[in-house]
């Protein structure tokens, strides 16, 4: 089966090309080939030079070439999505469009969330986009037999990238024994996915025809408080953790414009937790076997082969530093109220 990936060099893309490969597909990706990137190509890997946000583009770079199936990892909007429709209706046996579990509807009414749970995310302008471009491609489906499958991967990292608001910089924060702000109370429980078990799950259902026309999110099944996620980080590298805490919305006020923030209020700040049952009748090879403390071990032991890869970062840490000094701030508006 001959597989195009769009993107392919991302935190879940380049796992998804790995095990496609793994699996005996033929495999080109496409993307501007601009980026240096920590995650190298599998050999035998084709490249194919295009600008993924541009339809007309795509269409020219791959005049000629022919694939089973595409799956696009770098498409965020509704007139992106419907570019793409324009580009591969007919081309193509199915298109494998990568959306976002952040669709799901906040704030949260109930868990575990189900491919059927409402999509309505408010606080976040990219969540928004991410609907939007699913129901032209579902609309495509309906009225033209375009061949898409949906794809909702939630919060997914890889041995190069923590899955942390701030990156590495707040995993080395962590790792000096400073003081990191938690968002909220520290309670809430989420997902981390490693990018090699969403492989499985999603190239499982590449030329997996019954899933045309079908929807999936891929997660672990591990949800764990946040203030956990980081005292496992402590754990690993052999430090107290010194966790504070302040409400979410407070954020967007120290740190107005910082992406992570918007994603807090609207995402990080809820409870995530998945019902898998759909992927797994699909694709019963899915069965994620990275646990958070595996993964953060495999995170510890990257950053120590790769000093180098990872520049500090002043902005990133001035921010986590001026989150923690609202914490106390608040902790210390409040007191003058006490009796």
């Amino acid at each position: 089966m001959k597989v195009l990936y769009i993107g392919g060099t991302g935190t879940i893309s380049t796992s998804c090309v790995a095990e496609s490969v793994r699996q005996g597909h033929r495999v080109d990706v496409l993307n501007r080939g601009r980026s240096a990137t920590v995650r190298p190509l599998p050999e035998g890997v084709g490249h194919v030079a295009a600008d993924a946000q541009d339809a007309q583009a795509v269409r020219s770079a791959l005049a000629g070439r022919q694939y089973d199936v595409v799956a696009n990892f770098l498409s965020y909007d509704a007139a992106h999505a419907a570019g793409m429709v324009e580009v591969f209706a007919g081309q193509v046996g199915q298109y494998l469009h990568v959306s976002s579990a952040s669709v799901y509807h906040k704030p949260v009414r109930r868990v575990p969330f189900t491919e059927s749970t409402t999509r309505h995310n408010p606080f976040v302008p990219y969540s928004r986009d991410k609907i939007a471009a699913e129901e032209v491609l579902e609309r495509a489906y309906v009225e033209r037999d375009f061949p898409v499958t949906i794809v909702r991967p939630s919060h997914t990292y890889d041995d190069a990238n923590p899955p942390l608001p701030g990156g590495w910089s707040a995993w080395d924060r962590v790792a000096r024994g400073e003081e990191v702000c938690v968002a909220g109370d520290g309670t809430n429980l989420w997902t981390l996915t490693h990018a090699e078990d969403l492989a499985v799950g999603l190239v499982g259902l590449l030329g997996n025809w019954s899933a045309v026309g079908e929807d999936f999110h891929i997660t672990s099944d591990e949800a764990l408080p946040w203030d956990e996620i980081y005292r496992v980080i402590a754990l690993t590298v052999g430090v107290a953790p010194r966790l504070v805490h302040l409400p979410a919305e407070f954020l967007s006020t120290l740190t107005p414009g910082w992406i992570w923030a918007e994603l807090l209020m609207g995402d990080l700040g809820h409870s995530a937790l998945f019902d898998n049952s759909k992927i797994r009748r699909y694709v019963p090879a899915f069965r994620p076997t990275t646990t958070w403390a595996a993964g953060a071990r495999r995170l510890a032991a990257w950053r120590a082969a790769h000093p180098d890869a990872v520049a500090a970062d002043a902005a990133t840490d001035e921010l986590l530093d001026r989150m923690v000094r609202g914490h106390h701030a608040a902790r210390l508006a409040v007191a003058t109220l006490a009796p």
